[in-house]
This record gives structure tokens, sequence and C-alpha cells, in this order.
């Protein structure tokens, strides 16, 4: 199973997990969450009272995730993103 309890969709034979804390322009909490929601294999897990977010991304390619990172630091209202984990599940399947 992949994370969370959903059954992977992942093509290919592998899974790329990333998490990144990602930085809104103040005030700009609910409405960068609404963004981020919107962009598939992205899911925003916690906001601090700050509105700094926990965001995962899952995707089958590291092409996918790079798109993916990118457009998160492009978004709009959204000062900076960070990286600061990355896996690849080689049998996203077997994940427990």
């Amino acid at each position: 199973m992949a994370p969370h309890g959903r059954r992977s969709t992942i093509g290919g034979n592998h899974l790329n997990i990333s998490s990144i804390i990602v930085h809104p322009a103040p005030g700009q909490a609910d409405a960068v969450r609404a963004r981020l929601a919107g962009l598939g294999g992205v899911e925003v897990h916690a906001v601090a009272d700050d509105g700094r977010m926990i965001v995962t991304i899952e995707t089958d390619s590291d092409g996918e995730t790079v798109s993916a990172f990118d457009a998160i630091n492009k978004a709009d209202g959204v000062m900076s993103a960070s990286m600061v984990y990355h896996q690849t599940e080689s049998d996203p399947d077997k994940e427990v």
C-alpha cells in the first residue's frame, strides 16, 4: 500500500516521496494551501500558526518531482519552499 492507506497508482517500479517546508507570504497560508491542494501528488499535512506548511510530493519519476517542487516554489503567495527529505521506494505496493 502507498502512504496513507492509498493503493499505489504509480505506473513504474518506483515511487518518489519528498517532504518540503513551504513558507507562504504573510496572510497567504489559506490561499497557498488551496493552490497546493490542486496539484497532483501534493498533500499538505500540517500548517503552523505562522503559516509554514509541511507538504509531501509523491511521483513516479525524478522529473515529475522536480516539476512539482518547481510549481510549488512558483505558486502565488509562496515565499520559499525547501526540500528536507527525499526517498525512492522500489516497490511501493509493499511499503508499510
